[in-house]
C-alpha cells in the first residue's frame, strides 16, 4: 500500500494542476480504501471528470453506487453549473431591477475562476459539515481541492456585500463572494476540518517536471501557511529504467525526470512521498486503477514486444507552417496562452526565434519567472529584442497603487478585504497585462511574441469594472475621434494571432477548450492550436512509448477536427530546447 493511504483520516484531497493524474490517483485511492471494507464516498469537482469512465458507471450530482464496487460510491459535481447557479442567486435579484449593462458588468465578474472556486467550495462544505454523510461513510475522497486564495478569503472577518455596495471592491474576488455572509458559521466549520490533521490529509499530485514541482511547492507553503499542516507527495507517471528498452528518447525522458527530482524543492523534499509509474494504459477499469497504487516504479518489468505503429513525422503540421502564414503578414501580434505546465514559453521562444531568422524585426517578451529562455536569446539574433516582465514587480506595484487610491478611506477590516482580494490570480494577469500594453504599440511596425496572456476572463474583467478600453471609449467617441485602444488591438484578427498550447491529453485538452470559450466571450478568436510533447518521433523502439504515443492520437484529432482550423504538432524533444539552435530546430520538420 502507497504511504499516503496508511491510516489516513476521514477526508482525503487531492490537488495538482491539470493532467497529473489526480483523478485517476483519487479514483485509485477509493477503491483500495472500499477494496479493504470501508464505506467510501468518492468526489470530484474537476472540470474535466472522466470518474464515470474509469468505473464505467454513469454518475453526476447524485451519490451513485459504484458498479461491481460493494462499499463504493461517487458523485460528481459539476463546478460550471454550481458556478452558474451561484451567479443566479446572486445576480437574480437585481435582473430587470438595473440597467442592462450593470448586470452585465456584475455577471462578469462572477464569470471567471474564482467565482468557480467559490461555488465549488460551497459544495465541499456541504459535504464536509454534513454529519449523516460522516457517519454513513467511514472515508470522503476529494478529487480537486480549494485553493488556499479561497480558504483564506472565507476566513477573512467583516461584510462583503456591505464592502461591495459601497464601491470599495472592483477587483477580482470580492463580487463572487457577495451574498455569502449568512453562511459564515457553516464555512468556519469547513475550515476547521480542513486545518484538522485528524480529519483531513491533503495530497500533491505532481509530475517530474521543475516547473511543475516549483508550483507545487508554492502551494504547499500557501495551505500550510493557512493550517493545512497533513499534506503528503505523490510524484506520479515517473517512466520507469526498465521500461527504457534502448529507446533513445525513452532514456532522454528518464534522465530528465531523475534530474528533477534530485533539484526538487526543499520543502518538498521534507513531505512523505510516493512515486508512482508511468503505465503503459490509461487508466480505466478496476484492473488499472488497482495496478496504479500498488505497483512501485522499481518494480517495473522490462516491456513485451508491441505492434503498435509509430506515428511518422509527418502526419501533422509542423511549427514552421504556422511562421510561414505569420510572416507574410510582416508584423502583428502573437499572443502565446495556455495552462501551465504545457510549453508555451518555449513555443514563443521558438516562433520569435523562426521569424527573427527569416529577417523580421521580432520583440519577445514574457513575464516567464524562468528567465532561461530570455538569457539564451538575449542578443543571439541583431533582429531580436528580449524583455522580461516581473509579475511579482507588476502586481506589488498595481497593489499599492489600488491601495493607495481604494484603500485610502477605508478602516481596517476593508483594507483586510480589499488586500485578499488583491492576492488574487486575477490581479497578476491585471497587473501584467498592463505592462504587456506598453509593447502591445510595437506590434503595428514589427512582430511582437508575448508568452503568458491574461484569460478572456481577466480582459473582459478590464474592460467591464471600466479601466482603459471603456474610458477612452467614452472620451474620444463623444468628439468623433479615431483610437484603438489595446482591446481593440487584441480583438483585430488581422493584427493578434493567438495561439493555444495544449498537450495531447484529456485534462490539457479539456483546459484549452474552455480558455477558447473564455476568449470567444471577450471577442477575441484563437488563431491556431498548438500540441506540445507530442510522441510522434520515429522510430519509438520502447513499446511503453509507442503505447503512450497511440493514446494521444485521438486527442490530437480532436483539436484537428473540433478544436481549430489551424493545427502545429510539436514533438517531445530529447533535450530541454534552450538556445536559438534548439529553438529554430523546434520549429523545422526535418
Amino acid at each position: 500500500m502507497i504511504g499516503f493511504l496508511h491510516t489516513p483520516p476521514p477526508f482525503l484531497f487531492f490537488t495538482g494542476k491539470g493532467g497529473v493524474g489526480k483523478t485517476s490517483l483519487a479514483c485509485a485511492s477509493a477503491l483500495a480504501l472500499a477494496e479493504q471494507g470501508n464505506k467510501v464516498l468518492l468526489v470530484s469537482t474537476d472540470p474535466a471528470s472522466n470518474v464515470g469512465q474509469v468505473f464505467d458507471t454513469q454518475i453526476g450530482n447524485q451519490i451513485t453506487p459504484i458498479q461491481h464496487v460493494e462499499k463504493l460510491s461517487a458523485i460528481e459535481i459539476d463546478p460550471q453549473a454550481a458556478a452558474q447557479a451561484y451567479r443566479e442567486k446572486i445576480v437574480g435579484p437585481v435582473r430587470g431591477k438595473l440597467p442592462e449593462a450593470v448586470v452585465n458588468s456584475i455577471e462578469e465578474q462572477l464569470s471567471g475562476a474564482c467565482t468557480t472556486e467559490i461555488a465549488a467550495f460551497d459544495e465541499f462544505t456541504a459535504l464536509l459539515t454534513d454529519k449523516t454523510l460522516q457517519t454513513t461513510y467511514q472515508y470522503i475522497v476529494f478529487d480537486t481541492a480549494p485553493t488556499g486564495h479561497t480558504i483564506r478569503l472565507l476566513q477573512l472577518p467583516g461584510a462583503w456585500n456591505e464592502f461591495l455596495e459601497h464601491g470599495q471592491g472592483d477587483a477580482s474576488c470580492l463580487g463572487p463572494l457577495a451574498g455569502l455572509d449568512k453562511q459564515r458559521e457553516k464555512y468556519a466549520q469547513a475550515v476547521d476540518a480542513l486545518s484538522d490533521k485528524a480529519q483531513t490529509r491533503l495530497i500533491l499530485v505532481a509530475r517530474a517536471q521543475a516547473s511543475t514541482l516549483q508550483e507545487v511547492a508554492r502551494t504547499h507553503v500557501e495551505l500550510g501557511d493557512i493550517g493545512l499542516k497533513e499534506q503528503y507527495l505523490a510524484i506520479n507517471g515517473l517512466y520507469p529504467e526498465a521500461a527504457i528498452d534502448n529507446d533513445a528518447l525513452a532514456l532522454a525522458v528518464y534522465q530528465r525526470e531523475q534530474h528533477a527530482l534530485v533539484a526538487m524543492p526543499e520543502s518538498l523534499q521534507q513531505l512523505p512521498q510516493d512515486r508512482l509509474p508511468l503505465l503503459s494504459s490509461n487508466i480505466v477499469g478496476l484492473d488499472s486503477l488497482r495496478a496504479l497504487v500498488s505497483t512501485s516504479v522499481e518494480s517495473v518489468s522490462e516491456s513485451s514486444a508491441s505492434n503498435v505503429t509509430t506515428i511518422q513525422q509527418d502526419a501533422y503540421p509542423h511549427l514552421d507552417t504556422l511562421v510561414d502564414e505569420l510572416a507574410e503578414t510582416g508584423h502583428g501580434l502573437v499572443m502565446l496562452m495556455g495552462k501551465g505546465g504545457v510549453g508555451k514559453t518555449t513555443i514563443a521562444a521558438a516562433l520569435a526565434t523562426e521569424l527573427a531568422l527569416r529577417g523580421n524585426d521580432v520583440h519577445l517578451t514574457t513575464s516567464d519567472p524562468a528567465a532561461h529562455l530570455s538569457e539564451t536569446l538575449n542578443g543571439s539574433l541583431a533582429n531580436l529584442e528580449v524583455s522580461r516582465i516581473d509579475p511579482e514587480v507588476e502586481t506589488q506595484r498595481y497593489r499599492d497603487r489600488v491601495m493607495a487610491t481604494k484603500g485610502k478611506n477605508l478602516d481596517e477590516a476593508g483594507k483586510a478585504l480589499l488586500e485578499e482580494d488583491l492576492r488574487s490570480p486575477c490581479t497578476e494577469e491585471i497587473a501584467v497585462f498592463q505592462a504587456f500594453s506598453r509593447v502591445i504599440r510595437d506590434a503595428n511596425k514589427r512582430f511582437v511574441v508575448m508568452d503568458t496572456a491574461p484569460t478572456g476572463h481577466t480582459l473582459l474583467l478590464l474592460d467591464a469594472t471600466g479601466a482603459y478600453h471603456k474610458e477612452v471609449s467614452r472620451q474620444m467617441g463623444d468628439k468623433g475621434m479615431q483610437f484603438t485602444t489595446p482591446m481593440m488591438q487584441l480583438q483585430d484578427p488581422a493584427l493578434t494571432k493567438v495561439v493555444i498550447t495544449t498537450l495531447a491529453e484529456p485534462t490539457p485538452v479539456q483546459e484549452a477548450v474552455s480558455l477558447q470559450a473564455d476568449l470567444q466571450r471577450a471577442g477575441i478568436s484563437p488563431w491556431a492550436w498548438v500540441v506540445n510533447h507530442a510522441l510522434i518521433q520515429a522510430p519509438l523502439t520502447a513499446p511503453l512509448m509507442q503505447e503512450r504515443a497511440a493514446q494521444q492520437l485521438p486527442y490530437i484529432e480532436a483539436v484537428q477536427v473540433q478544436h481549430s482550423q489551424r493545427l502545429a504538432v510539436v514533438p517531445l524533444q530529447h533535450a530541454e530546447p534552450v538556445g536559438t539552435e534548439a529553438l529554430h530546430a523546434l520549429c523545422c520538420a526535418s
